[in-house]
């Protein structure tokens, strides 16, 4: 098995940025979602209320965050930590601390997206605070992660993805990208729902280890088209997901693997590694 795909996503719920090569980094991969939409209640706001977020691109120079969006002409913040004070600011449940970016990226926002954009403003993770990762499936360890939904790493496989565009196509509709499930890393592998069955996933040379930890639960941003910022088929393939069970244990729809760094904290992981996996205990 190989990894085809890394992708960083540096503004949570924008558009990722495919990179050949990533710092690997306990928090994920590097500048993975260092920034954050939230709305006037410091609320994150994702594609689950603005599918339209989908439509901003997002670019990392040596300098700068850039985004830009066809309605308006590009932002750039620089990668300097911003001056001000530090909010505190919530992702589902977590309260996390952040740094406000300028209000000219609300106001950018507006510009791109219209109204459905006002109120909502850029903040960056505090580094020096640390939010953690649920305990309950981390076997005693620990881990910590910046604006994810809640783990640092998903992990999906393309033959996954092909046994769900088989079902899908069998339904009589239209097969999904890779990009609907939003991952960081993506393995080649033959075999569906096989990182289902993995305890981890290591560079064969050994440079890094990466600890499969929960089935990834999908939400209806999977019904987005990450290009378009629409929504082609209501409710697919979330429903298709459903019918299928891959998790008959656990009630919802799911798709790739939430996952922990264990080895290799300041590695490179490059696109192209040869990865082998171990076995969940039955």
């Amino acid at each position: 098995m190989n990894i085809t795909q890394l992708i960083i996503y540096p503004v949570k719920s924008l558009k990722g940025i495919n990179v050949t090569q990533s710092d690997i980094h306990d928090h994920g991969l590097g500048w993975d979602r260092r920034w954050m939409l939230v709305d006037a209640q410091q609320r994150f706001v994702t594609q689950r209320q603005l599918p339209a977020l989908a439509t901003i691109a997002v670019e990392l120079t040596d300098q700068a965050l850039v985004l830009s969006h066809p309605n308006v002409d590009p932002i750039e913040i620089s990668l300097a930590e911003p001056q001000g004070n530090l909010r505190l600011v919530k992702v589902w449940d977590d309260h996390c601390k952040a740094l406000p970016e300028s209000e000219d990226v609300s106001h950018w926002l507006v510009t791109a997206l219209g109204e459905q954009a006002q109120g909502i403003s850029l903040v960056r993770f505090a580094t020096e605070f640390t939010r953690s990762v649920e305990e309950d499936f981390l076997a005693g360890g620990e881990a910590h992660t910046y604006f994810s939904d809640g783990y640092p790493f998903l992990i999906t496989t393309t033959g996954s993805l092909d046994a769900l565009n088989q079902a899908l196509i069998a339904n009589g509709q239209s097969p999904v990208p890779m990009d609907r499930f939003r991952p960081n890393i993506v393995v080649a592998c033959d075999d569906a729902w096989a990182e289902d069955q993995w305890a981890t996933l290591a560079a064969r040379q050994g440079s890094y280890e990466l600890t499969l930890r929960k089935p990834c639960q999908r939400c209806k941003i999977t019904t987005v088209d990450q290009q378009t910022g629409t929504i082609p088929a209501q409710a697919e393939p979330l429903k298709t997901l459903l019918a299928l069970n891959t998790q008959p244990h656990l009630k919802g729809a799911y798709f790739g693997q939430n996952s922990t760094l264990t080895a290799g904290q300041g590695g490179t992981i490059r696109v192209g590694d040869e990865v082998v996996s171990t076995q969940r205990e039955a």
